[in-house]
C-alpha cells in the first residue's frame, strides 16, 4: 500500500518545533535566541485554531496617535460604538488647561471622532436612560492637594447671613476674613448667600441664619496661621448692622491634604447626534458616585465627596427623567463609600454587594445588603469571608439574571493597603434571608477584576492586581495579573482564558461589543516597571475573542422589531431557526472603577415559528428595566449570534 502524504500542517509543525529546539539547544553561547525561541513558539501556539476554540484569543486594536486617551470611563451605546470618556484623565495639568477629552470608537470600522466635553467628567458616575442616552452627573471641580505641597494653611469657612431683610448677599473671590488675632484668611471662589428666613412658633418669631461654603486659604504663610478649634472671623469691609449680621465661622484650617472635590453638572450623552446636552445641576456636587436606576426609570445618586472633597453623609438624590432635574430625596438616606455596586432587583430594592472604590469610613456603610428604596428599610446580607476587603472588588449580577444571584471577587483592605483577597462568594437574592455562600477562589489575590457579562451564561473576568494599584506586592514591584479566567456558572468553577499582553488595575474598563467580543483600556499604575518612578497611564486598548467565536456554524442576527414590551413575545426571523435553543437580552455597559450596575442578562422563552422563533420578554421592570439591550440568539452548543440592538418598554 502507498503511503499517504502527511498534511501539510503536520509538516510545518514539524518543522517549527525543530526548529525550535534547535535554537534551544544554543542557550549556554546565546541566551537571546532561546528568548526569540521561546516567544516564537508562544505565537506560534497562541495563533492555533484549536488553542482559540478552548481558550479564545487577544488583539490590539491600532489606536491612531491623535486618539490615545485616557480611558477612565467607557460605555457601549444603542449605536454599537463605545463611548470612552477621560476627562482631564487624572492629569492636573490637562485639568488647569481645561483640556477635558471624550471620544468615540465604531467597533465596526475602527473610526474613532472626538466629542467637545464641556466640563471635566473625571470621576464623574453615568447610567443609561430608557431612551438609550448616557446619564453622565458629577465629575471634577478641583483637583487634590498633597500635604506636601500646601504652603497656605486652607479650610471651608461656613458664611452666616443672620439678616432676612435684604436678600442674598455676594462676596467675590479674594474677600478677606480676619480672626481675633488678627490672622487673614482669604476666600478661594466667588460666593453668594441667601438672606435668613423668618420662622413663627406661636407667638415667637425665630431668625434661622443663610450660609453658604466657601474655601479660604490662610493670607500667611507657614504653620502660624493654622486652627485646630471652631471660631468665628469678621469680614473686611462691612459697615453698620451688616458687621454683626455677617461672619464667617471655620471647623479649623490647617495644613492637612486636600482631597479632589466633586461638581455638579450633569449631562445626557445623545447616541445619535454623539454630543453632551446639558441638563439641571445635581443637587450636591459629588466626586466618584454611583448612578443607580429605579423600576421606574428615574435614577438615584449616591455618595461621593463634596465640592471640598468631603464624603457626602448619606444624602442622596434622584434625577426625574422627564422633567430632566435632580430633586434631593430626603426619605432615601443611606451611607456608602463611594463607588458603591448597586444592583436592580426582580422585587425592585437596590442590593449592595459591598464592592466600592474607596473614599468613605473604614466602618459605616460597608456592609452587604438589600436597600427597600420604597420604605427606607437596609436588610443586611451575612457571611462574607475577607468581609473587610471589599475596596476595589468586582460584582456582577450573574446570568441569566433571573436567578437573582450576585457574586463578588477578590478586592482589597481599605485605603492604599497591600493586602488582597482570592475570595468570590455568591448571594442568593431569592432566598427570604439571603447570606453569602463560597464560591472558587480566583488563581490569585486580586485588586481591579474586571467582570463581563457574556450572552452563553459565562462571565469573563481579567487583568487586576494583587497590589494597590499595580504596586509592590509580596516581595514583587510589579503586581499587575497577566491572567484571563471565564467563570462557568453552571459549573460553579473558573476556567483558564488565554492570557492578555497587558496589565490593567485602577482605572481600567472592559465591555462586551455587539459582536461578542470584549473590550479592554486604561489602567492607570501607581508606579512604573522598576517599581520606583511614577507610573504612566495605559493608553493601549487590547480585545478579547472567547472561544465561542472560534466556533463552526456561529447563528447568524436575527431579524425584527426593534421595539418590544415587557410580558409580551415578538418574532424575529432567523435561517437557523431549527437549531436556535436559548435567548438573551445583555444590557449594555457603562463603567468606571469596577463598578458596572447596568450590565445584566436576562433570559428569554424561545418557541419555533415559521422562518424563525418567537420570544418572550418577562414583565418584571425591577427584573427588566425599560431601555437599550442587545438580543443574541444560541445554538444548542451555547454559540451566540451577533446581537440586534432592541428597546424593550
Amino acid at each position: 500500500m502507498t503511503p499517504r502524504p502527511r498534511p501539510t500542517i503536520t509538516r510545518r509543525l514539524l518543522t517549527a518545533l525543530t526548529t525550535i529546539l534547535a535554537m534551544a539547544a544554543v542557550v549556554v553561547v546565546n541566551r537571546p535566541i532561546v528568548v526569540l525561541a521561546t516567544d516564537r513558539y508562544h505565537e506560534f501556539a497562541i495563533n492555533r485554531q484549536s488553542y482559540k476554540e478552548t481558550f479564545g484569543h487577544w488583539s490590539l486594536l491600532p489606536v491612531p496617535a491623535h486618539f490615545k486617551i485616557n480611558a477612565i470611563h467607557a460605555a457601549l451605546l444603542k449605536t454599537g460604538k463605545v463611548l470612552i470618556i477621560a476627562g482631564s484623565g487624572n492629569n492636573r495639568q490637562n485639568f488647569e488647561a481645561g483640556t477635558f477629552r471624550t471620544i468615540v470608537w465604531d467597533p465596526r470600522t475602527d473610526g474613532f471622532t472626538d466629542v467637545p466635553t464641556p466640563t471635566d467628567l473625571f470621576c464623574a458616575g453615568h447610567t443609561f436612560l430608557a431612551d438609550g442616552k448616557l446619564l453622565v452627573a458629577g465629575g471634577t471641580k478641583s483637583y487634590e492637594v498633597l500635604e506636601k505641597d500646601i504652603t497656605h494653611a486652607a479650610g471651608v469657612m461656613k458664611i452666616k447671613n443672620e439678616s432676612p431683610d435684604f436678600g442674598a448677599r455676594a462676596f467675590p473671590k479674594g474677600t478677606r476674613l480676619r480672626a481675633d488675632d488678627g490672622r487673614v484668611y482669604v476666600t478661594r471662589a466667588d460666593v453668594s448667600v441667601p438672606a435668613a428666613t423668618k420662622m413663627w412658633h406661636g407667638a415667637q418669631t425665630m431668625v434661622h441664619a443663610g450660609e453658604a461654603e466657601v474655601w479660604v486659604d490662610a493670607a500667611e504663610a507657614g504653620d502660624g496661621p493654622i486652627v485646630k478649634e471652631p471660631g468665628q472671623y469678621s469680614i473686611e469691609g462691612l459697615k453698620g448692622d451688616d458687621t454683626r449680621n455677617l461672619y464667617g465661622i471655620a471647623e479649623k484650617i490647617t495644613r492637612d491634604k486636600q482631597e479632589y472635590g466633586g461638581d455638579k453638572t450633569t449631562y445626557e450623552f445623545d447616541p445619535d447626534t454623539e454630543r453632551y446636552v446639558r441638563t439641571g445641576d445635581l443637587s450636591k456636587p459629588r466626586w466618584y458616585p454611583t448612578l443607580a436606576t429605579l423600576a421606574g426609570g428615574d435614577i438615584l445618586a449616591v455618595s461621593g465627596l463634596d465640592q471640598f472633597g468631603r464624603m457626602i453623609p448619606g444624602t442622596n438624590e434622584r434625577y426625574q427623567v422627564k422633567k430632566k432635574k435632580w430633586v434631593p430625596a430626603p426619605s432615601l438616606r443611606r451611607t456608602f463609600p463611594t463607588y458603591p455596586a448597586l444592583f436592580l432587583t426582580r422585587d425592585e430594592r437596590l442590593f449592595f454587594s459591598g464592592s466600592n472604590a474607596g473614599y468613605g469610613s473604614a466602618t459605616e456603610g460597608r456592609t452587604p445588603g438589600l436597600w427597600d428604596v420604597k420604605k427606607n428599610k437596609f436588610q443586611p446580607v451575612y457571611g462574607l469571608r475577607d468581609g473587610s476587603m471589599t475596596e476595589t472588588s468586582a460584582s456582577v449580577m450573574l446570568p441569566p439574571a433571573q436567578d437573582q444571584k450576585v457574586m463578588i471577587m477578590g478586592g482589597g483592605a481599605v485605603g492604599d493597603s497591600p493586602v488582597s483577597t482570592a475570595r468570590t462568594a455568591i448571594a442568593d437574592l431569592d432566598d427570604p434571608r439571603p447570606v453569602w455562600t463560597a464560591g472558587p477562589d480566583l488563581p490569585n489575590p486580586t485588586r481591579y477584576l474586571s467582570t463581563v457579562v457574556l450572552p452563553d451564561d459565562t462571565v469573563f473576568t481579567s487583568g487586576g492586581s494583587s497590589g494597590y494599584r499595580g504596586g509592590p506586592y509580596r516581595g514583587r514591584q510589579r503586581s499587575d495579573l497577566l491572567t484571563a479566567q471565564i467563570y462557568d456558572v453552571r459549573g460553579n468553577a473558573f476556567r483558564k482564558a488565554a492570557s492578555p499582553s497587558v496589565g490593567r488595575n485602577y482605572h481600567s474598563e472592559a465591555l462586551l461589543l455587539p459582536d461578542g467580543r470584549v473590550v479592554t483600556m486604561g489602567s492607570d499604575p501607581i508606579y512604573d516597571r522598576s517599581g520606583k518612578n511614577p507610573g504612566v497611564f495605559e493608553q493601549r486598548i487590547e480585545i478579547y475573542s472567547p472561544p465561542y467565536l472560534f466556533q463552526k456554524n456561529r447563528p447568524v442576527a436575527p431579524t425584527g422589531p426593534s421595539l418590544v414590551k415587557r410580558g409580551e413575545k415578538a418574532s424575529f426571523a432567523t435561517p437557523d431557526a431549527a437549531r436556535i435553543a436559548s435567548a438573551r437580552l445583555v444590557r449594555p455597559s457603562a463603567v468606571t472603577h469596577g463598578t458596572d450596575v447596568d450590565q445584566r442578562s436576562i433570559a428569554l422563552g424561545v418557541r419555533p415559528a415559521p422562518g424563525g422563533v418567537t420570544l418572550s420578554f418577562p414583565e418584571k421592570r425591577g427584573l427588566v428595566p425599560a431601555g437599550w439591550y442587545m438580543l443574541f440568539l444560541m445554538d444548542g452548543a451555547g454559540t451566540p449570534s451577533p446581537a440586534k440592538w432592541v428597546r424593550v418598554r
